[in-house]
């Protein structure tokens, strides 16, 4: 047994933002419990320096929480070419809408475009399945 197996994953703060994706929505009309909807939709997407300080790999899992909610989703690689360390991007979906904070200061509208997490990577966790988030 190595010695790094006794180590804690290491832990970040992100920004998440989240955004409308066409393929994530096509699956949705197709089913909203499908495995296409989840993989499109259960997933983050990273820059490559938070990657690299999540000691992860693109594909791994991570997992998201905050004071309102964690969930376990599929880390990707983003597709901006311009550097965005501590910025993540979130497709709106049970997924992220599990983390997005109640309060809402005073507007009545809870913040989705910006709002802060913890990740970690998750060792070989599965994805939170839809089921769970309901």
């Amino acid at each position: 047994m190595g010695f790094g197996q006794f180590l804690a994953a290491p832990e970040i703060k992100l920004k998440i933002v989240t955004y409308r994706d066409v393929f994530q929505n096509t699956a949705q009309e197709t089913s909203r419990f499908g495995e296409e909807y989840e993989k499109y939709s259960a997933v983050i997407k990273l820059d490559l320096k938070d990657i690299a300080k999540l000691t992860i790999k693109d594909g791994d899992t991570v997992i998201v929480k905050n004071s309102s909610g964690k969930v376990v989703v599929t880390a990707m690689k983003s597709d901006y070419e311009q550097s965005h360390s501590g910025i993540a991007y979130m497709v709106n979906s049970p997924w992220s809408n599990s983390l997005v904070p109640d309060e809402t200061g005073g507007t009545g509208v809870p913040k989705f475009k910006n709002f802060e997490v913890t990740v970690q990577g998750a060792k070989g966790e599965k994805v939170t399945g839809i089921s769970e988030l309901f």
